[in-house]
């Protein structure tokens, strides 16, 4: 995607004007107008630079790279201040009570991966390092105990969960926040009324800093470190998909293994087929939804971590206290000085004790910052300590047991209750790791690296409970697979580290990218993050690498095949938005069309739906040749994913209007965030659009009033100025184009509170505009005679003269995606009895 293609940029811009400036772009000094975005060349640059007038190299010289104003007074910049001053929202901290309620249900849904390790952490350790030794089994514990010490609780705790997206987390949650400090996003459709949204809380680097603002322009100008980071985040999706597929055939087998020593004749054949059985339940009753039985998870867990930390205190007491040496750092060194190479190997069984670890961060925006620190500091971290020593100290004194170490070190009377606990507590690890995969997916389908697929919401009040039928059926085929295949922990564990350590090292390097470019934290101190931690975790891939023919081959070939996927699907889409930005049809070629669009205008509102942001999209011409009318209302409909988690409802719609009144025509952008679900139906959303577009024509109209009215006040008084002799020397810098009366900075900010102080009554004196009133019954009249979707049915193909691997790519496997995936008409939720299809080709 490189060339020429990538000046492509789409975006809303302003015209600035001053007395100073003359005329620019054939608008005279003073004169302000709306621009309709389409008049603007796609490749022109869209930003401008801030503090012109400062010709210093400081303060304001560094601003002006990094601050960056429109243009043009845009209608989509003016509303989108409008809309987020009247609704500005401010987070609120939550009381100590809540946080603590908040802590409890982390168990239950963050903790379980991690809180079910104790059952196969030391199985996997010791079946590649015998315990011949203290020092063996002291050096295996003092490498859980600083493992789970340095990476869920300094890294994870402390440094990475304050990497949060308005409090989202997760990899997409970084990449979005990157996209908002630098632009990196390959989609080139980012406008300067995004910024409005008040979830945007875009936080610039300050002017001393040029390191960070190096960063950022590097970012932006190399198209090929935009590739390398989006392969990063898809990278670290794919991982994550694989942990959807390896958590619950681990998890699973590891409880049901505990009836091998229990029940006589119940051998690996009976816990392949106990543990698809399970498997196959649990994907089951994904379809109805996590919040039915969400109330049993968090007392479940809470019980689990319990009995964790009082059967190791048990042990601990009864077997071999002096274990606790383990917590001296120098058993580790030890530890490898005795066992080489063997000990090397058991690091891809040590780093087990950390699976879910990144759960803490991606399930974040169910739950606070603090909350998930006040449970894992207070509940898991010493109940998974407590777990691991009193398996040591078992160990010490029967160092046979190792195979099946964690049933063996429960007291005989307590095996069956601690049995069925260990089978829910796998289960609901299993399920939380099900959710967080189809919650990955939603989102990479948001921001465009993943094909369409249906998504089936389970819960009315929690929209992030969600369904997707294809990648449950996907991830039970997968796991009876993985469990038939291997039949033990082992291989399973191979894979299974893999796959975490993955998804750690993309988070190490996203959230340092964090520290360079928004933090603005030291430069020692932004190197020794992924320096200390980034180094520990290449130690344990390398450990786990090691074991690519045992198993470990399985997450890098499911890796490999969903990022082949989301970045073909990626690929092609940009691809498509940039040719749709190079054929959009000139307002030119529109204006001498006439008002008539040169066919029969009959009653009705057409919703073409495109993906441009601006602009008449080249659809809408085919519409024009293949139908004998076209309605009086055109509204053209974007659907558009904005690099926040969530829009708040009042902000979702943007309007301006193309083309002169008579042509009632729209351009209307509705924003979501990448954690919004359109779930409301098509009624809801036709009836929330013309509710934001009457708002829209009344709010344009008043401003046109207060300008008109603004203007003639000007006149008049330039007029009696001339006349006495004493011209006022302010009265050109009074003559400003009204809307940028608002400034960014002042969101909710009034015009009319504005001047009102300032000049008399009929300045601001609004009468009803009858030309408003005709436009909002022709509005009414449209809408009911119906809506009518004008959708494109599009085929995208690669030119000609392109490389061979770029139409392997375009023309087989982006079309068989597109082909092969959930149709625009039902991805959108349009009724299919008003839909109108045009055949569009795109050549790429």
């Amino acid at each position: 995607m490189g060339g020429d293609d990538d000046r492509i940029e789409e975006s809303s811009v302003r015209l600035m004007t001053s007395s100073n400036d003359g005329i620019v772009d054939g608008v005279g000094v003073g004169e302000s107008r709306w621009v309709d975005g389409s008049e603007v060349d796609s490749e022109s640059p869209p930003w401008s630079l801030l503090d012109e007038n400062d010709s210093g190299q400081g303060y304001g010289s560094m601003r002006r790279r990094l601050v960056k104003k429109p243009k043009r007074v845009d209608s989509f910049d003016v509303e989108a201040m409008e809309i987020a001053g009247a609704h500005r929202r401010h987070s609120k901290d939550l009381s100590v009570w809540q946080n603590l309620a908040l802590a409890f249900q982390t168990l239950g849904v963050v903790y379980g991966d991690m809180g079910t390790s104790p059952l196969y952490v030391f199985t996997d350790v010791f079946s590649k390092v015998p315990i011949r030794s203290e020092v063996d089994v002291l050096g295996a514990l003092s490498l859980v105990i600083y493992t789970i010490a340095l990476i869920p609780l300094a890294k994870y705790v402390f440094i990475v969960l304050k990497a949060n997206d308005n409090g989202e987390g997760g990899t997409f949650a970084l990449y979005s926040l990157i996209c908002r400090h630098a632009k990196v996003n390959m989609l080139p459709n980012r406008q300067p009324a995004d910024e409005n949204i008040s979830s945007y809380r875009l936080k610039l680097p300050t002017p001393e800093l040029e390191r960070a603002l190096n960063i950022k322009e590097t970012l932006e100008k190399r198209s090929s470190l935009k590739t390398l980071l989006l392969l990063l985040v898809l990278t670290g999706t794919s991982m994550v998909i694989g942990d959807g597929i390896l958590t619950p055939a681990m998890s699973v087998m590891s409880a049901v293994s505990g009836l091998q020593g229990e029940v006589s004749g119940f051998g690996t054949s009976a816990v392949v087929i106990v543990s698809i059985i399970i498997l196959l339940g649990l994907f089951s009753i994904q379809q109805f939804g996590t919040g039915k039985v969400g109330f049993m998870f968090a007392p479940v867990l809470a019980l689990w971590f319990f009995s964790l930390g009082a059967i190791g205190i048990y042990n601990l007491v009864k077997y071999d206290i002096s274990v606790l040496k383990a917590l001296n750092p120098a058993y580790i060194y030890f530890f490898f000085k005795k066992n080489s190479s063997a000990a090397w190997s058991a690091l891809g069984g040590c780093v087990l004790c950390i699976t879910g670890a990144e759960a803490m961060f991606a399930d974040l925006g169910h739950f606070s910052v603090q909350s998930v620190q006040i449970a894992f500091t207070c509940v898991v971290f010493p109940c998974l300590l407590l777990a691991y020593m009193g398996q040591a100290s078992y160990l010490m004194k029967y160092p046979d047991s190792a195979s099946r170490i964690f049933y063996d070190s429960v007291p005989g009377s307590l095996f069956w209750p601690i049995f069925v606990i260990a089978t829910l507590a796998a289960t609901i690890a299993s399920q939380a790791m099900i959710s967080a995969t189809f919650s990955c997916v939603k989102q990479a389908m948001a921001l465009g690296c993943f094909p369409r697929l249906k998504i089936v919401h389970t819960s009315r009040k929690l929209m992030g409970q969600i369904y997707i039928p294809v990648i449950n059926y996907f991830l039970m085929i997968m796991c009876i697979i993985v469990v038939s295949i291997f039949q033990n922990t082992t291989d399973i564990a191979n894979a299974y580290g893999i796959a975490e350590v993955g998804v750690m090292i993309v988070s190490t390097t996203l959230v340092t990218l964090v520290m360079l470019l928004i933090w603005r934290t030291n430069l020692f101190l932004a190197l020794c993050f992924p320096l200390v931690f980034g180094s520990i975790e290449l130690i344990y891939l390398s450990a786990v690498l090691s074991k690519i023919l045992e198993g470990g081959w399985l997450p890098l070939a499911f890796a490999s095949f969903f990022l082949c996927v989301m970045y073909t699907w990626n690929y092609g889409s940009v691809l498509k938005y940039q040719s749709e930005v190079r054929e959009k049809i000139s307002m030119d070629f529109m204006l001498e069309l006439g008002s008539t669009l040169g066919t029969v205008r009959v009653p009705g509102i057409g919703l073409l739906y495109n993906e441009l942001v601006q602009g008449v999209p080249s659809i809408f011409g085919q519409f024009l040749l293949s139908l004998p009318a076209i309605h009086s209302t055109i509204v053209f409909v974007c659907i558009k994913y904005v690099p926040v988690p969530v829009v708040p409802q009042e902000e979702r719609f943007l309007f301006r209007r193309v083309c002169p009144k008579d042509y009632h025509m729209f351009r209307c952008v509705a924003r979501y965030g990448y954690k919004d679900v359109r779930k409301e139906g098509h009624q809801v959303f036709e009836q929330l659009l013309v509710e934001s577009l009457e708002k829209f024509l009344r709010r344009e109209a008043q401003d046109l009033a207060i300008e008109s009215n603004l203007n003639e006040y000007f006149d008049n008084v330039s007029e009696m100025s001339r006349d006495s002799g004493a011209a006022g020397d302010g009265t050109d810098e009074l003559r400003i184009p009204l809307m940028q009366a608002q400034r960014p900075e002042e969101p909710g900010s009034s015009i009319s509170e504005e001047t009102s102080p300032a000049f008399p009554s009929s300045v601001v004196s609004l009468d009803e505009d009858p030309s408003l009133e005709y436009e909002l019954s022709a509005l009414r009249e449209a809408m009911d005679s119906g809506f009518t979707y004008l959708l494109a049915h599009g085929d995208v193909r690669a030119k000609k003269n392109s490389v061979f691997f770029k139409k392997l790519v375009i023309n087989y496997f982006y079309a068989f995606l597109r082909n092969n995936c959930r149709a625009g008409a039902a991805n959108m939720s349009v009724p299919h009895m008003n839909i109108l299809q045009v055949g569009m080709t795109y050549m790429v």
